[in-house]
């Protein structure tokens, strides 16, 4: 039996906080763009940059972050990353210009590369099959915090300060993190196996390229970056099959619960993946919300994902992952599912029990998808399990972004009259600028017409993850009537 680390909650605190820094970055920088473009004059390409940086780093890195945490330690590697990510946040902070605002972001993403999987691992191994649960759901419930309350923060520390404090921010709280893994966490790894560079330089070009086809998409098929995408991952899984001692066990997806846990998590994503970007954009163009405000009408959702996670983690326990999945999408569909109902006139009562239902569903959802996922995997194989998992959902995410976008982007624009002008026909804030009341009324018309057509689709794609995991994912009873054979599986001595 596992023996328990008495600090084992304390260490939970500093995982949720190495989280907090990531996601909170993350969701704070769509607040600060107007400022410091308007400051370091960066034009739309500057901006796109400035936000892509970080994600083309991130998603390339985060397998081999993963199998280099479980190599040469995770507490290292975590510690590392967030080092990294504290002194390149104080660059970016104090850039000069987009240029060295880019390259600060590019650092960034190597630092959350670092950080991310060793997170997760770091708290599967820590805490034992009975914990677990519920150290997840606490995992979870911080990381939707952050989501929601990002863009709040940020309203606030540019209102008070400058563009640059949403960045300058994270340099105390990865100091805090760096001294509280230093005193609490013990090193852990798994058994030592030679590096597999190849699959290093192959996963970071192919996840890389992947990202970066799918953030194009909204301007056509990059077929450059496909054709890297297709050539890079096709090798790269080739090789990690034939290799002796590959980065990434690949073998892994051959667990029904771990390839229909992916694959549901990624449906999941793209649904997701597009809702800040849209429901934002409603609150402010088409009810008149100032940034701050519409950050904070997230509050229910984020309250309701808080409630919903502690409730899922005592009934998980009893009806087991699969069930609380297959719930928790059910009720985050209904909620897209309200959300493409509304119309210009809708208060803002009904938004939020939309909402509600969303923090609800993946509050009950998203713990015991990623316990069932983590639950397949080896300690051995932690790190990069974890970034694995990381990966599916950030490739989902922004996949989600890429074509909930374009069909928002082209709704609106076939809605809007055609003796509009051209400017009002590509953006609504144009429409609204023209100060023209009747241009103004069908710009928030077509707008919302097009956010109700990118909600239904985000509803019929986590139905298809509910779906999905009920059909091809495994109870837990069976998983646990099969546990003793598979442990003697991996008794088996290698040759």
């Amino acid at each position: 039996m596992q023996t328990r680390d008495p600090r084992r909650w304390l260490i939970l605190v500093v995982l949720c906080l190495s989280t907090l820094v990531l996601v909170v970055d993350n969701m704070v920088l769509t607040v600060a763009v107007p400022p410091l473009a308007a400051d370091l004059g960066a034009d739309a390409q500057d901006i796109q940059w400035i936000l892509d940086s970080y994600i083309l780093v991130f998603a390339g890195l985060l397998l081999t972050a993963g199998g280099l945490s479980d190599r040469y330690g995770r507490r290292r590697v975590m510690i590392i990353g967030l080092a990294l990510f504290g002194v390149s946040s104080l660059a970016a902070a104090y850039a000069a210009d987009p240029a060295q605002l880019v390259v600060a972001r590019a650092v960034m993403g190597v630092g959350g590369a670092l950080i991310m999987p060793s997170t997760l691992s770091i708290l599967i191994t820590v805490f034992d099959d009975e914990e677990r649960r519920k150290a997840m759901a606490a995992w979870s419930a911080v990381a939707t915090l952050g989501l929601i309350g990002g863009p709040v923060l940020g309203g606030v520390l540019i209102a008070w300060f400058w563009w640059g404090a949403v960045f300058l921010i994270n340099v105390p709280v990865s100091v805090l993190a760096i001294v509280a893994s230093l005193l609490l966490m013990k090193e852990s790894k798994g058994p030592w196996t030679k590096p597999d560079p190849l699959g290093a330089i192959l996963s970071a070009t192919g996840m890389s390229a992947l990202v970066w086809t799918i953030i194009e998409l909204p301007h056509g098929i990059s077929w450059p970056g496909l054709a890297v995408t297709v050539l890079a991952l096709t090798a790269f899984v080739i090789w990690e099959l034939r290799t002796p001692h590959p980065m990434v066990p690949l073998k892994l997806f051959r667990d029904r619960t771990f390839s229909g846990g992916s694959l549901s998590l990624t449906l999941v994503q793209i649904g997701n993946g597009g809702l800040l970007l849209v429901l934002t954009q409603y609150l402010q163009f088409v009810l008149g919300y100032t940034p701050t405000e519409a950050g904070l009408a997230f509050i229910p959702m984020a309250l309701a994902s808080l409630l919903c996670n502690g409730l899922g983690a005592g009934l998980g326990a009893k009806v087991g992952n699969r069930a609380m999945i297959v719930t928790g999408f059910v009720v985050s569909a209904s909620g897209f599912a309200l959300l493409s109902t509304l119309s210009p006139g809708t208060g803002f009562a009904f938004t939020a029990v939309a909402l509600a239902l969303l923090g609800a569903g993946g509050g009950l959802a998203m713990p015991a998808a990623i316990a069932a996922l983590m639950g397949t995997i080896p300690a051995e194989h932690a790190g990069v399990g974890s970034a694995l998992n990381d990966t599916i959902q950030q490739a989902g995410a922004a996949l989600g972004i890429a074509v909930l976008g374009s069909v928002l982007s082209g709704a609106y624009t076939a809605a809007m009259p055609a003796t509009a002008p051209e400017a009002a026909r590509r953006s609504i804030g144009d429409a609204l600028s023209l100060g023209d009341a009747g241009l103004a009324q069908a710009a928030r018309e077509a707008f919302t017409g097009a956010m109700s057509s990118a909600f239904v689709i985000s509803a019929a794609g986590v139905v298809a993850a509910a779906v999905l995991a009920l059909v091809v994912m495994r109870s837990d009873r069976s998983r646990e009537a099969d546990r003793p054979e598979v442990r003697r599986a991996d008794l088996t001595p290698v040759a």
